[in-house]
């Protein structure tokens, strides 16, 4: 399979603008697809306000940030991605929409083209069956802040061919990024381990075990970890922690992976974490 120089990224939101800017950064071609001009507007200011940020910290120059953004177009028609070697899906989490995405990038690639999702939790065979190149098709999960996080996670569905596979790990390289091989199941490798952790941070709270601050302190200083779980959900966001924790506890049925009712409640009160401004902790 052909080395991947073209790149399609299909949403600019926070993930996809993130992929996006690092995949221009390693010098691909990128185009990026949105719905509408005014999404297309705020995820190309996130991604100059991003790069200035490399700039101040000395990390490139401006000539460097100047070209990586010259390396990305805009467009709001899907078929500006047909010359793409490789598109990466990073829209709203719904497997309708990816579905119907996934079709009309089918008709419109060339043969050798691969399609990826970014999905965090839905099940990339799925979305596979969307179109007549299931061999071609796998996950590509990329973590939050993608310019700065170095994994990510390649899944391989039952029919995803070893030449995509391979083809992805190189991509993967030259982003800079280390990739790891995960089975499409729901949470992959990372959300396996890390959901149940979080959802089980949330019931020693709710049950009046400790503090937020204690469950914190507790894991940061007894464990190394960067961030305590209850900070961490803020910043992920708790909404998106309950649609993963549904899904998984959907396919599993595994109790450890059921939401808490606090989590349910905080949810449904629009207490989201850090992006509404309150969830465990209070943001201004």
């Amino acid at each position: 399979m052909a080395d991947i120089q073209k790149v399609g990224v299909c949403g600019c939101g926070l993930m996809g603008s993130g992929i996006a800017q690092t995949a221009a950064t390693a010098g691909c071609d990128v185009i990026v697809l949105e719905a509408d001009r005014a999404a297309l507007e705020r995820g190309m200011a996130g991604i100059r306000k991003s790069l200035d940020k490399f700039v101040e910290k000395g990390a490139i120059d401006a000539p460097a940030r100047d070209a990586i953004l010259g390396r990305i177009r805009t467009t709001t028609d899907v078929g500006d991605l047909k010359d793409r070697d490789l598109v990466i899906e990073a829209v709203v989490e719904n497997m309708a929409v990816k579905k119907e995405l996934f079709a009309a990038l089918d008709k419109l690639l060339a043969p050798h083209a691969i399609i990826c999702s970014n999905t965090s939790s839905l099940c990339v065979v799925e979305m596979a069956a969307a179109t007549k190149r299931p061999k071609h098709v796998a996950g590509l999960h990329f973590f939050n802040p993608v310019p700065l996080m170095k994994l990510v996670e390649i899944v391989k569905t039952i029919v995803t061919d070893q030449p995509t596979i391979d083809a992805l790990f190189a991509f993967a390289k030259r982003l800079g990024k280390t990739p790891i091989l995960a089975q499409d199941t729901p949470g992959f490798i990372v959300n396996r381990l890390l959901v149940p952790y979080l959802l089980y941070a949330i019931r020693m709270f709710e049950a009046g075990l400790a503090s937020r601050e204690d469950i914190d302190e507790g894991m940061k200083l007894g464990c190394g970890h960067p961030m305590g779980p209850l900070t961490l959900l803020d910043f992920v966001g708790l909404d998106t922690t309950y649609y993963i924790a549904q899904i998984m506890f959907d396919e599993f049925k595994d109790p450890l992976m059921a939401p808490p009712p606090l989590l349910k409640r905080m949810v449904l009160a629009g207490q989201f974490g850090r992006k509404s401004g309150r969830g465990f902790y209070e943001y201004k």
